[in-house]
C-alpha cells in the first residue's frame, strides 16, 4: 500500500507556472516538477474541491493548466467533520481568519487521515512556529496529524 499525499492547491500552481522571477521560485518550481514527473507515482495522491477552486483562480491560461494537471486525483469532500476541524483551528487563533482555507487543508488532510500534507506554504500550514499548535488542536479532536512536507522532502534524495 502506497504513502497518502493530500495536495494542496500551491504544487499543482509551481507545477505549470511561469519562470519566477526570483531564484527561491525558479528552484521550487524545478522541485515540483522533479517530483510530479519522478516520485509522485510512489504515493496515492488526494485533492479536495477547495484545491478545484483555488486553482482555477488567476491568469486564465495556467489555471486551465492547474485545472487540467487535477483531474486525475481523486477528490475529498468538504463534509462535516472538514468543517467542524478547520472551524477549531480558526477559533483557537491559531491562523488568522484570512487562512481559513488554510485551516481546511489542514483538516482536510488530518480527517481522511492522509500521511503527508504537501505543500509550498511556509506561512500557514509549514510552519514550524504553528504545527505544534495545530497538532494539539487535531489530537485532542482524536485525529492523527499528518507530516507536513515539501515536494523536496518527497523527492528522498
Amino acid at each position: 500500500m502506497k504513502p497518502t499525499v493530500y495536495m494542496e492547491s500551491t504544487i499543482p500552481s509551481y507545477y505549470p507556472a511561469r519562470s519566477g522571477r526570483d531564484i527561491i521560485s525558479l528552484a521550487r518550481q524545478e522541485i515540483t516538477r522533479i517530483w510530479w514527473e519522478n516520485h509522485r507515482e510512489e504515493y496515492d495522491v488526494y485533492i479536495s474541491q477547495l484545491v478545484f477552486e483555488e486553482c482555477s483562480q488567476g491568469d486564465t491560461d495556467y489555471s486551465e493548466k492547474r485545472i487540467n494537471l487535477l483531474k486525475e486525483f481523486p477528490v475529498l469532500s468538504l463534509n462535516d467533520d472538514v468543517v467542524s476541524l478547520a472551524e477549531k483551528i480558526l477559533a483557537r487563533k491559531v491562523m488568522p481568519a484570512k487562512a481559513a482555507d488554510d485551516a481546511t487543508h489542514i483538516a482536510v488532510a488530518c480527517v481522511y487521515e492522509i500521511d503527508f500534507l504537501l505543500t509550498w506554504n511556509f506561512k500557514h500550514i509549514a510552519n514550524a512556529h504553528i504545527m505544534k499548535k495545530l497538532r494539539e488542536i487535531v489530537e485532542r479532536d482524536g485525529y492523527l496529524f499528518p507530516v507536513i512536507a515539501t515536494p523536496e522532502e518527497l523527492i528522498g534524495e
